[in-house]
Formats: C-alpha cells, structure tokens, sequence
C-alpha cells in the first residue's frame, strides 16, 4: 500500500486571543474546537467504525457545527487520518526518534519499545485494531488511509532513527524500512495477538520491561558491526 492521505490542516499560528490565524483566507481557526472535533473523532470511529461514522454525529459530539468540523478537516477520510495520526503522535512524540545519535542506543531503543508497546495495549488501539480487521469496517481504501496514518508513519521514523545510527557506526543495517519492521514486531511477540484474542490480562509493568529489553537486546545482537 503506498498512496498517501494528505490529513494536514493548514499551519497555523495563535495570537494572543487563543484563536489561531491560518495562512489562508476565512475565518481563525478554533484550536480548542479542532481538538474537541479529533476527540469526538477518534472516539466515535473506534465506537462505531469507519462506515457508521457522520459528520453529523462528530459535530454533536464535539459540540460544534457540522460546517466547523468540515472547516478544520475538510472531509470524512482527512478527519479519520488525522485522528489516527494524532492518536499516534500522542503516545509516539517525534522526540523519541530524535535523529542525532545522542545517548546509549539501547536505552533510547527501550524507550521506543515501552511507548510502542503501551500504544498498541492500550484499550483504543486494540478496539481500533479489532474494528479494523471486522468485517464490513470498510474497503481497502479505509484500511490504507488507517496503514499511512499510523504504522506507517511510527515504521518510518524508526527508519530514520536507525539510519543515524549506522551513519554513526553504531548498527549494521543493509534494509532500514525492513529492521524497523522487524524491531516492532519484535516487540509484539506473542503478548499483542494474545491481548487481541482476549487471551491475557493486562501484563504487569515488570514483564513488560523484560519483554522489551529481551527484544531491544536481540534486535542489537543481529544488527551489530561486524
């Protein structure tokens, strides 16, 4: 799958008033209201799917008009990105993949591992996932726009983070895009298709860290310097 959602709003730029100003014509864009309508968003699409979703329901969710939310997002398949994408950012900051290869690189690959795995067994990414797989969610179109928003993104920026890495000599890495795969579904092991099926209960904090240091640690062994 490689077409890309463009779910981007606009940059924009608050003034002092707490409204922002986009760069475009129309009014100020409400950054209170924008959050409340990905809120309303990120809620109902999990709730209800793809498909079951309006405009009209997020709106009276969020509190706002329907002409607002089509304001900040433009459409249906741009608001579900950007929700995804958000939900995402929220629990995977673009700092933890910070490029310049500073500190021990086996504890900024735990850090990694923790954020991503408490991303992926928290309960709205397994609802998501679960939603996602269920028939009638939706056409491959939906499942594609899901793929770029989210893992896509998080795969990518491993890549980079990675490839700092080996330009500093720290890793040897023939396939950037395939390593960062292979690093996340590492960390997914058995544990996530278990929480999937409903098979396990929350894993207490402790395994979790040794599942991720025990994953960090064989990931490094396969792609250190020779």
């Amino acid at each position: 799958m490689s077409t890309s959602i463009s779910s981007q709003p606009p940059k924009v730029t608050a003034p002092k008033g707490g409204a922002s100003k986009g760069n475009g014509p129309g009014r100020p864009k409400d950054l209170g209201k924008r959050a409340a309508i990905l809120q309303a968003a990120k809620s109902l699409f999990v709730e209800q799917g793809y498909a079951g979703v309006s405009m009209d329901g997020i709106a009276a969710l969020a509190g706002v008009s329907k002409l607002t939310v089509y304001s900040h997002f433009g459409d249906k398949e741009a608001l579900f990105s950007e929700a995804i994408r958000a939900q995402c950012q929220e629990m995977m900051p673009d700092d933890l993949f910070e490029h310049a290869p500073e500190g021990p690189l086996r504890q900024q690959l735990i850090g990694i591992g923790e954020a991503f795995f408490a991303m992926i067994s928290s309960d709205a990414a397994i609802a998501t996932h679960r939603m996602m797989l269920a028939p009638g969610t939706g056409d491959d179109h939906v499942r594609e726009m899901f793929w770029t928003a989210g893992p896509m993104r998080i795969q990518q920026s491993l890549a980079d983070f990675l490839a700092a890495r080996v330009a500093a000599g720290e890793l040897a890495v023939p396939d950037l895009r395939l390593a960062a795969s292979q690093f996340f579904c590492l960390l997914k092991g058995e544990l996530h298709p278990m929480l999937m099926c409903g098979l396990a209960g929350t894993p207490s904090t402790a395994d979790v860290r040794r599942h991720v240091e025990a994953s960090v640690d064989f990931f490094l062994r396969a792609y250190a310097p020779r």
